[in-house]
C-alpha cells in the first residue's frame, strides 16, 4: 500500500515553519495535538484527512474524505468503487480538472508504507524530525464536503526497499512554491511541473518496520534505518 497512513505529531516542530514567510501556514499545524489518518477503506466517508486549500482567495483547512472517488447522496457523501486514495497517473483525464484547479497540501510528520516480501506484507513507519508537506488533489461536494487523494509519483531509489511501485509527492517547504501550488488561478506552472516530474525526498525519514501503524510495535528485522533528505545528500 502506497501512502496509506499519515500522521501529525503536534509535539514536533520544524524551524522552517517559524520563519516569517510561513506565517500564513502556521495556523494549520495544530501544536500539541496528535492526529492519524487512514484512507476510506470499507467505504466509510468519515475516514477523513486534514487538507489545506485556497478557496475564494482564502487559505483554509478542511476535513476531506481520504478517497477521491466520492459522490453526493440524500444521506450525505458516499464512497465510490474506484480505489483513489492516491493520485498516480496524472495524465489521466480523471485527474485533469483537480490537477489544474483543486490542488491541496497535507502537513505531516510521519507516513506508512508497505511492501510484499515473499508472501509477507512488511509495514514500515517513517517519521521525520520535523514537519513536511505532501501534495494532494481534492473535489468539493455539496454542503461543503470534500474528498481527496494524496499524489504519488514514480518510485524513488531510497524508497524502493519499502515500496517499489510509487513514491509520495513530497513538496518543497518553500512558502513561495506552496502559494503557487494552491493558487486558484494557476492551472499550470513550470515549478509545479518540475516538482511533479522530479520526485524528491525533501524530509529525512527514520524508518522502522512495525507490526501495525497503530501501535508501532517494532519488528526485529530489518534494523531501523535513516533515509537522508535528497537536499542534505547533495550537500555531502
Amino acid at each position: 500500500m502506497m501512502c496509506g497512513y499519515i500522521e501529525v505529531n503536534g509535539e514536533q516542530s520544524s524551524p522552517v515553519m517559524l520563519q516569517p514567510d510561513f506565517s500564513d501556514y502556521l495556523p494549520f499545524f495544530t501544536r500539541g495535538q496528535n492526529k492519524v489518518f487512514y484512507p476510506a477503506f470499507g467505504k466509510d466517508p468519515n475516514k477523513t484527512i486534514d487538507i489545506v486549500i485556497r478557496e475564494n482567495g482564502k487559505l483554509k483547512q478542511v476535513s476531506a474524505t481520504w478517497w477521491f472517488d466520492c459522490f453526493d447522496t440524500d444521506d450525505g457523501l458516499a464512497v465510490g468503487n474506484k480505489t483513489t486514495f492516491n493520485a498516480r497517473n496524472l495524465q489521466s483525464p480523471f485527474w485533469k480538472h483537480s490537477l489544474q484547479n483543486q490542488r491541496a497540501l497535507v502537513f505531516a510528520t510521519g507516513i506508512g508504507e508497505s511492501k510484499l516480501v515473499g508472501k509477507t506484507k512488511h509495514q514500515y513507519y517513517m517519521q521525520s524530525d520535523g514537519i513536511f508537506v505532501l501534495g494532494a488533489l481534492y473535489r468539493k461536494h455539496a454542503e461543503n464536503r470534500y474528498s481527496c487523494a494524496v499524489i504519488t509519483r514514480d518510485s524513488h531509489p531510497k524508497m524502493e526497499p519499502y515500496h517499489d511501485k510509487a513514491f509520495p509527492c513530497f513538496l518543497p517547504m518553500d512558502p513561495t512554491f506552496l502559494d503557487i501550488w494552491l493558487d486558484e488561478g494557476t492551472r499550470q506552472h513550470p515549478r509545479i511541473d518540475f516538482v511533479l516530474e522530479n520526485p524528491t525526498l525533501y524530509p529525512t525519514l527514520h524508518v522502522q518496520r512495525v507490526k501495525t501503524y497503530k501501535n508501532k510495535v517494532p519488528m526485529k528485522t530489518p534494523p531501523p534505518t535513516i533515509l537522508l533528505s535528497d537536499l542534505q545528500a547533495k550537500l555531502l
